[in-house]
């Protein structure tokens, strides 16, 4: 139980690395809050974690948007009475070569991959940096909190046709580094991991058609099957990562195994 009455936010959390992670979480003692863009699939994870006896609560909408962030901070302060535990997981792609993409292509991977990290953050400040600065006041010391940022091996290496994608998380390295340094003396750790390929719907081949909804905008996902193959060709594990595999890298971070380790990035890749 590495998380026992732990407090977690994890965006993202209704399908994929998200989900697991949120599943995985709750199995190990912590109170949940899930978030995503499309209620059904939240909901759902909140049954199978209340079903299992855990503790979890869903509180879906757009993180894009200033308005869902104030309530998603809120609603797990009013719920759960604190924060210990912030993962910036949400995130989606939307490739083109540069000398084709758009500007709203363009803000649109920095908006969800970078500025909504950032702001999250912020609005957390109150409940994780200002709490450990009054606990250490009071008592010469305060519990480990933790944020975790996950980047991908795009942002670490780039990746054709991902300019603005490899942008966003390339930023959001700098971000977690850069707050590891200023959140350290309130025992805050801050980490990212840099996820390879990892099965989920924005690696899955493009042939399924799966989309996601962005400002009346419909944004394919996936790949298609001859880069996936070129991928594959490239990872010495010659296999995907499944979402369960990335959680626990999520998971090593959010607890207290970590509490010595801030501002790293770590790839989970298979090798590659």
């Amino acid at each position: 139980m590495l998380l026992q009455n732990k407090v977690a936010i994890i965006t993202g959390s209704g399908r994929g690395i998200g989900a697991a992670a949120a599943k995985l979480f709750a199995a190990h003692g912590a109170k949940v809050v899930i978030n995503d863009l499309d209620p059904k699939p939240a909901e759902e994870v909140v049954k199978q974690i209340e079903a299992l006896g855990g503790t979890a609560i869903s509180v879906c909408g757009d993180v894009t948007t200033d308005g869902l962030i104030e309530e998603l901070i809120g609603q797990t302060v009013d719920q759960f009475g604190g924060i210990d535990i912030l993962v910036n997981n949400a995130g989606y792609t939307w490739d083109g070569m540069i000398h084709k993409m758009t500007d709203d292509q363009w803000d649109a991977m920095l908006a969800i991959h970078l500025t909504t990290p950032f702001k999250l953050i912020r609005a957390a400040i109150p409940y994780m940096r200002d709490v450990a600065k009054k606990e250490i006041d009071a008592n010469g010391a305060t519990k480990a909190r933790k944020i975790v940022n996950v980047s991908s091996t795009t942002g670490t290496r780039g990746n054709i046709g991902q300019v603005n994608y490899s942008a966003g998380k390339a930023g959001v390295i700098g971000m977690t580094k850069t707050l590891a340094k200023e959140w350290g003396a309130f025992n805050i750790q801050v980490n990212a991991v840099a996820f390879g390929f990892i099965e989920t719907r924005l690696t899955q081949s493009d042939s399924v058609g799966d989309a996601t909804e962005r400002d009346g905008q419909r944004v394919k996902l996936g790949m298609p099957d001859k880069v996936r193959d070129s991928i594959f060709a490239q990872i010495p594990m010659k296999r995907p990562g499944t979402v369960d595999e990335a959680a626990g890298a999520l998971l090593f971070f959010a607890s207290d195994l970590s509490n010595y380790v801030s501002g790293q990035v770590l790839e989970v890749a298979g090798g590659w």
